[in-house]
């Protein structure tokens, strides 16, 4: 299936690096006029520079640093954003694993901030970006995911995780069904083990606080190299993004309608 979204604007939170980062660059190349949202501007300045080397226009790449943790960060990036005319395609990738541990000792306050980033924020930014998608009668939102949410009991002292990766993926299934027959698709995608800085970091943390079974799982599957690159996990999803499903739980085995 063809993926070519010339013509389309395209905001991805997390751009900054790893599954965020692949996704951008494989929208731009896709002629898709990106927008970079993530904290950390370096980051965001490294991919507008690998987007400028596979040739995209500098007129194409917007970078918009802001935290999706901060309410009032998250409201002036939108309106930034949307001031330049409509997105058409939004990625909800930026997502905390944080809190870890267990969970008698999770800090209400913690789990809040999960609630935050890996839910509210995306809810947010959909409803922001959603009467242009409307107006225009074409829309795609696809909120990352994570296998996690089909299985809540594979990542003990997880709890926080597991909880809103469902909790996401239910409010995806929602709007999809709110938005049936607009043209809008709202989509949710597993993007599989990947190769990321996060799961570099859960190796390396103390098996005292997130267990050692959670941290020999994550080492045993970089060490037997079953990792996929971000660049494949994109590949993917970019396929699917060109067609019309909606409210699917899309995985990186999902085979795309019409391949």
């Amino acid at each position: 299936m063809a993926t070519d979204f010339a013509g389309k604007t395209a905001l991805i939170t997390g751009a900054g690096r790893g599954i965020g980062r692949a996704i951008a660059l494989g929208l731009g190349g896709a002629g898709a006029r990106v927008v970079l949202l993530a904290r950390t501007t370096s980051q965001l300045e490294e991919t507008r520079a690998l987007l400028r080397g596979q040739g995209v226009p500098a007129q194409q790449i917007r970078v918009v640093p802001a935290d999706l943790a901060d309410a009032e960060q998250r409201s002036h990036a939108a309106a930034a954003v949307l001031a330049d005319g409509r997105v058409d395609i939004l990625v909800n990738n930026a997502a905390t694993v944080e809190p870890l541990g267990r969970t008698a000792s999770i800090p209400a306050a913690d789990l809040r901030l999960a609630f935050e980033i890996n839910v509210v924020a995306p809810a947010g930014l959909t409803a922001a970006v959603l009467p242009g998608m409307l107006d225009a009668g074409w829309g795609r939102v696809v909120n990352i995911s994570s296998g996690i949410a089909a299985h809540p009991a594979s990542m003990v002292r997880g709890n926080a995780y597991a909880a809103t990766k469902a909790a996401l993926e239910a409010h995806t299934i929602n709007l999809a069904a709110e938005l049936r027959g607009t043209g809008v698709t709202v989509n949710a995608y597993r993007p599989g083990g990947v190769d990321t800085a996060m799961q570099a970091w859960i190796r390396e943390q103390d098996p005292e606080r997130i267990g050692n079974g959670l941290r020999e799982r994550f080492r045993k599957n970089f060490a037997d190299g079953t990792l996929i690159t971000p660049e494949h996990s994109a590949s993917v999803l970019l396929a699917l993004l060109a067609g019309d499903d909606t409210g699917a739980i899309w995985n990186v085995s999902t085979v795309p309608a019409g391949a």
